[in-house]
């Protein structure tokens, strides 16, 4: 009955994380609040999905989602975000997160002066080799996100204030603005046991 509970419980969260953190992120977020960093009822509809990971249920999101544990870079603690996956590559186990509020983002700027500690996807924790996309590679990003979700890749990039008019220009405007982050499990690491948490 814990389970079943649990279970629905995470099926709600599910629900209700995922579509306040992709719908109200990008649909009734301001201008002025993707300028800046999240606060109030946006901040809250980001960290939501938290909870799911927290239950161990993290599983329920597949590959749209991850968690990134990470150390701050001014305090040394640790802290953990939600991010959504543009891209999952079956073959190499990639995971391509984007940051929109680009460098400003504490995530990235953490990941620039520590390494992600952790990361938690599809069922999987382990910790990532990481890089840091080149330009080049962030506007083939957005090409192909542009192609599978083009509503999104509309709505994201006008609450960044541009216009996908299906110009390179467009596109090289939206790229330029955002920075994206690969993480994918080293081949010869093993994967982190269950309860295993990082100090």
């Amino acid at each position: 009955m814990r389970h079943r509970r649990s279970l629905l419980f995470g099926l709600l969260t599910v629900g209700l994380g995922l579509f306040a953190w992709r719908r109200l992120a990008t649909r009734l977020a301001s201008r002025r609040m993707l300028q800046e960093r999240p606060r109030g009822l946006l901040r809250l509809a980001f960290r939501l999905p938290i909870v799911l990971f927290r239950l161990n249920l993290g599983w329920l999101a597949g590959h749209r989602a991850l968690l990134l544990t990470h150390r701050g870079r001014r305090t040394g603690r640790l802290h953990r975000t939600v991010l959504e996956v543009v891209r999952y590559d079956p073959f190499t186990e990639e995971s391509v997160v984007v940051s929109g509020w680009g460098e400003r983002s504490d995530w990235y700027r953490n990941l620039r002066a520590h390494p992600a500690v952790e990361v938690q996807t599809g069922g999987e924790r382990y910790v990532p080799a990481q890089r840091m996309l080149t330009p080049d590679e962030v506007y083939g990003e957005i090409v192909d996100y542009e192609r599978r979700y083009p509503r999104y890749a509309r709505i994201f990039a006008g609450q960044l204030g541009v216009r996908l008019d299906g110009s390179e220009d467009a596109r090289g405007a939206f790229a330029a603005r955002v920075r994206m982050v690969a993480f994918r499990p080293p081949a010869d690491t093993a994967r982190v046991p269950r309860g295993f948490r990082p100090r």
